[in-house]
């Protein structure tokens, strides 16, 4: 069971950012998982998510986001925000390949 429940992305991102230590910024791209500031890539091989917290938008419940902890094979540990709409840049099936962890 998840410690947290979290009302809104920005709070769930804050959070798992200051106090848990996902530092990182990933971004599924083409044909890798980019982490933003390390400008590092990887393949959904090489990753695991930790958890995952899914919101609805405020005004319009279609308006869907899910931002996933992610652990990398050398360590680094992030967040990746994905939003559901006709606007999402994400790579949502290099997303869908990412194993999530076993417990």
């Amino acid at each position: 069971m998840d410690k947290y429940s979290f009302s809104t992305l920005s709070e769930a991102v804050n959070t798992l950012t200051q106090e848990e230590g996902y530092k990182e910024d990933f971004e599924a791209e083409e044909t890798c998982i980019k982490a933003l500031y390390s400008k590092k890539e990887y393949q959904p091989k090489d990753l695991v998510i930790i958890n995952s917290y899914r919101f609805e938008g405020m005004t319009n419940p279609s308006d869907e986001s899910v931002v996933f902890t992610i652990e990398a094979k050398d360590g680094t540990k992030g967040t990746l925000v994905m939003s559901y709409g006709a606007s999402t840049t994400q790579n949502e099936d290099l997303i869908q390949q990412i194993p999530y962890k076993k417990d």
